[in-house]
């Protein structure tokens, strides 16, 4: 059949929205025709390179290519078509993409750390995850790449039954979307990485849609101080509205807020989650961490980046934590439906996170907005024309 996406041909796009050949699912897949997509930060550093390499450095170095790739892997829609061994998903079912594959049966899904997959982790590799092969393809026959193996950004697209988690037929597709990355991310990185609890002081570094499902997930858990850092002032706005007690514009100004709100302790946990992490960051994030607390570094750092500096003597005698996460550690098949039954009971705020909807023909002008701080969370909604 044929479809439309948003495609990068190489590292500095822009996004080409154009037609494309999509072959029917093999065994283990599943054929979704999208609702929604959400635009994630991850999507413009593989744009940008800083999580990606080009065409002529691939070829240099004999890697396979990324691109050409269809973008997005954040997302909501529908299935229209099953292949062979497919038992868990019917025609018609509602779903949300998970970019964290999930096979059940490595030793980290048999762990109960379905986020470290092993499956999962073969996330940037082009091809379909079932047998590395190819159903998308260029009008002129190229093999298209899939981002996480998802490729949102198009109207219809063939994903691993892996990828994919039912939802209830009454949630609203567009709002489910941030449930495939942003929000369990975001969520997850206080609730489970930073294990957030009743009466805490919490911090959480950038205010765009992981800060702002950070933030949700500390109020959700009890935190009596959210301090949102966010340079622009529209999002520190909106930050309050989302459960922030507080929001100031930058680091230094966050020391000092969280030293007089603390008596000097500092805060009980840091959600660093800005678009890009710089290693020279760090040190300022656990400045704001208390003895024995805990700083969880979610926002993507370039891939250049080899080190971060911090004062070493202090993080170790201090008892402080530092810890990375993907997903925010939480388990798709699980914690999905448990963020969505959140959202059903008016705990957690998804709508409100959606700052402006866009037809998949302006994903440029989308991305624009994202880079200049104008957006929490923007969507492209497939139903607009």
């Amino acid at each position: 059949m044929r479809s439309r996406a948003a495609i990068l041909h190489d590292v500095g796009g822009p996004w080409s929205v154009e037609d494309f050949e999509l072959a029917p699912p093999r065994a283990g897949e599943v054929l979704v025709e999208m609702a929604a997509a959400g635009l994630c930060h991850s999507d413009d550093h593989i744009l940008q390179g800083d999580m990606s390499v080009s065409n002529a450095i691939a070829e240099e170095y004999g890697l396979t290519p990324m691109f050409p790739m269809i973008g997005g892997h954040e997302g909501a829609g529908t299935v229209v078509a099953i292949g062979d061994h497919v038992s868990e998903f019917a025609p018609g079912d509602h779903v949300v993409m998970s970019f964290v594959a999930v096979c059940g049966q490595c030793r980290w899904c048999a762990s109960g750390m379905e986020y470290l997959c092993d499956e999962g982790a073969g996330t940037m590799t082009p091809g379909m995850p079932t047998d590395g092969t190819f159903r998308h393809h260029t009008l002129d026959g190229r093999p298209l790449g899939h981002l996480s193996k998802i490729g949102a950004f198009a109207t219809h697209t063939v994903v691993s039954a892996h990828s994919l988690v039912k939802i209830e037929p009454h949630l609203p597709l567009v709002a489910a979307a941030l449930l495939s990355c942003a929000v369990p991310t975001g969520y997850g990185s206080a609730a489970n990485r930073a294990g957030v609890r009743g009466g805490d002081t919490v911090v959480v570094v950038g205010a765009g849609g992981i800060g702002t499902a950070a933030i949700q997930g500390a109020r959700i858990n009890g935190a009596a101080q959210i301090v949102a850092v966010d340079p622009v002032e529209f999002k520190q706005k909106a930050a309050l509205r989302f459960g922030a007690t507080h929001s100031v514009s930058s680091i230094p100004e966050a020391l000092d807020l969280v030293r007089d709100l603390t008596q000097g302790v500092m805060a009980d946990s840091v959600v660093a989650a800005p678009s890009l992490i710089a290693g020279d960051d760090v040190g300022a994030y656990l400045k704001l961490t208390r003895k024995g607390g805990t700083c969880v570094l979610t926002g993507m750092t370039p891939q250049t980046t080899r080190s971060a500096k911090i004062a070493l003597q202090d993080f170790i005698l201090w008892n402080k934590s530092l810890v990375g996460t993907v997903f925010g550690s939480c388990n798709p098949k699980a914690d999905i439906n448990r963020l969505a039954r959140l959202y059903q009971s008016g705990q957690l705020q998804l709508e409100e996170m959606i700052t402006r909807r866009y037809r998949l023909d302006d994903i440029n002008a989308a991305y624009d907005d994202l880079r200049n701080g104008e957006i929490i969370r923007g969507v492209i909604d497939f139903a607009l024309r």
